[in-house]
């Protein structure tokens, strides 16, 4: 599921980069088309997104600092391919005393 997830982030990402330059080329020259095509795409990106991170962090037992940095990661531009590299992949932490 985690290897899902990574895939979702990367593609949530693009998809919020692509949606804001739709919405900036909709606001300078007009065509809507990129922002009624994308909109709906996105937020269901979005929504597997949420929904993926909080089944990953159930099964790997996630510390909720991490879940919500990786919850995060959807609403800031380039949060998802931060989030692929840099935290769903992430060992968690050894509980072991050394």
């Amino acid at each position: 599921m985690k290897k899902v997830l990574r895939v979702v982030a990367v593609v949530e990402a693009a998809s919020f980069l692509l949606l804001l330059a739709a919405t900036g080329i909709k606001h300078t020259t007009g065509p809507e088309g990129g922002v009624k095509v994308l909109g709906p795409v996105h937020g269901l990106l979005f929504v597997a997104y949420v929904i993926l991170a909080l089944a990953v962090a159930s099964a790997e037992e996630w510390r909720v600092r991490r879940l919500l940095l990786v919850l995060l990661c959807a609403v800031v531009p380039f949060g998802g391919f931060f989030a692929d590299r840099r935290l769903i992949d992430e060992p968690a932490p050894s509980t072991s005393a050394a």
